[in-house]
């Protein structure tokens, strides 16, 4: 049982105040373990003066379209698991995706660069065909070269399929639950990464444990969620009650609706029972008290106005964070500083004492775990490329009060996936509802942001301030919004794919 005592490693404060190359200030943890017990890998010396952490396991747990959708976020869903691990380490509230749909937001958060930095403008799906520029910044490849033993379970949305290949590529040395097809079984994930915490011993090297879960993304199919495929559960999805159920927030209230948010529910419930068994295989096999474990979402939910927008609903994630046994932040804290899933690269690689590569685009959350700083930015930032095959080209940057986007030429990807409530309101035409270029809400008074400031006279100060500092950051990370040369999927031959995302965007 996690409780969150003294356990075979000791977390000691070292005293001393460091500043990173983003200039955030942060106390520094070490780890004090028994000679025998440890195994060689690199220490991070230059920016660091700390005892051996090389015995950090990583279990990095994600779910599929999940957003914050689940009782720790006070939403009405049972998910006793996931809310039981809350309490035990930091909730932050205010977590964001780097892009609000699947490959591109996976990738940023496994190599620590923005989708357009890595390569991943789109989804890394067979008829789409993009790829990350370098393969061997990967965190689980990252990693293996520094002792680890890597192990994935479920999915990853990265690699090149056929996935047996790629699946090297990216560094595992196990792919726990693969089917002889070259992809995933996803009813088997908890149980192969059950499987994988059982049966270790003390002498294993430290591991780096993936586990992707299907749960809450749509089953395109049927209008309900991604359940690995089971025929009773898809029977279930097609006649949810919906009685009792709320639809998330913004979202009309009607018999479509609710029995589209019962399925939702259904979907987060058997997420959280998949996390519990994993989370109670940690303790069963008495790894946790030397595990970082991390709990987070690609991006926001399959509903109108979140996936695949650049909204809080559809770049709002879970990020959920518990440290090994001994740290003084597994205590339930909860943090609104804006974070985004850039960070967690490089605060993996500070709790292991790894030196990370030098252009990462996130900053360590150490201070914030810590409680030595309330905040680490005055802003995040998200981008859209590609979704399947069309160019949806915009970019954001997120205050604590204000949104501003700004969108390319193209269709305006308000609805993403087929779904009930998707699909209801593109036929009463949401999804040809006309969209402005430049778009600000202020979150305060509009958190569903479905009043757009930009004309606003009396926003136009807010309005220039956030696009100048938007246009900074473009020009300071090179991206090609500002050309309009976001590169179209690889997979195809299509020339008009590339053509609606190549004006220039002044």
């Amino acid at each position: 049982m996690h409780t969150g005592g003294w356990g075979k490693f000791q977390y000691a404060l070292q005293g001393m105040v460091v500043k990173n190359e983003k200039g955030v200030l942060g106390h520094l943890t070490g780890i004090v373990a028994s000679p025998e017990s440890l195994v060689p890998c690199p220490i991070y010396q230059p920016r660091y003066q700390r005892m051996d952490l090389c015995q950090l396991n990583i279990l990095y747990l994600h779910s599929h379209d999940t957003g914050r959708y689940v009782e720790p976020y006070g939403f009405s869903v049972s998910t006793p698991a996931i809310q039981r691990f809350a309490e035990q380490g930091v909730t932050f509230r205010q977590a964001f995706c780097a892009a609000p749909t699947c490959s591109p937001s996976r990738a940023a958060l496994m190599t620590g660069q923005y989708p357009h930095r890595c390569g991943m403008h789109g989804l890394a799906s067979t008829q789409y065909g993009y790829t990350l520029h370098d393969y061997s910044r990967y965190l689980p490849r990252f990693f293996r070269g520094r002792g680890y033993e890597t192990a994935l379970a479920g999915m990853q949305h990265v690699a090149r399929p056929p996935w047996a290949d790629p699946i090297a590529e990216l560094g595992y040395d196990h792919w726990l639950n693969h089917d002889d097809q070259g992809g995933h079984q996803p009813a088997t994930t908890a149980d192969a990464a059950v499987n994988f915490l059982l049966n270790r011993n003390a002498h294993d090297r430290p591991f780096f444990l993936s586990v992707g879960f299907g749960e809450t993304h749509r089953d395109n199919a049927h209008g309900g969620i991604a359940h690995g495929y089971d025929p009773d559960l898809i029977e279930e999805a097609e006649h949810a009650d919906g009685r009792y159920c709320q639809p998330p927030p913004g979202i009309p209230d009607t018999p479509i609706t609710r029995a589209d948010a019962a399925n939702l529910c259904r979907g987060a419930e058997r997420l959280d029972e998949k996390v519990g068994r994993v989370l109670d295989a940690l303790d069963e096999a008495g790894l946790a008290e030397t595990t970082l474990v991390i709990l987070t979402t690609d991006h926001g939910l399959a509903w109108p106005n979140a996936k695949g927008n650049l909204t809080d609903q559809g770049l709002g994630v879970m990020l959920l964070l518990r440290g090994p046994e001994g740290v003084t932040w597994n205590s339930g804290r909860v943090s609104d500083a804006l974070v985004s899933h850039l960070d967690l690269y490089p605060t993996i690689c500070e709790l292991a004492g790894i030196e990370p590569p030098s252009d990462l685009d996130g900053v360590s959350l150490l201070p914030l775990l810590q409680n030595e700083a309330g905040s680490l930015r005055d802003a995040v930032y998200g981008e859209q490329g590609y979704h399947c095959l069309t160019a949806d080209p915009q970019r954001s940057i997120r205050t604590e009060r204000y949104r501003y986007t700004r969108r390319g030429p193209g269709p305006y990807l308000r609805i993403v996936d087929p779904g009930p409530t998707n699909n209801w309101l593109c036929d009463l035409g949401y999804a040809r509802s006309p969209v402005g270029q430049d778009l600000l809400y202020d979150l305060w008074f509009d958190p569903a942001q479905a009043h757009n400031l930009a004309e606003s006279a009396e926003h136009q100060m807010v309005l220039s301030t956030l696009k100048n500092k938007l246009f900074e950051h473009m020009r300071e990370l090179d991206d090609p919004f500002l050309t309009g040369t976001i590169p179209p999927p690889p997979a195809t031959s299509a020339t008009s794919a590339s053509s609606t995302a190549s004006s220039t965007i002044t």
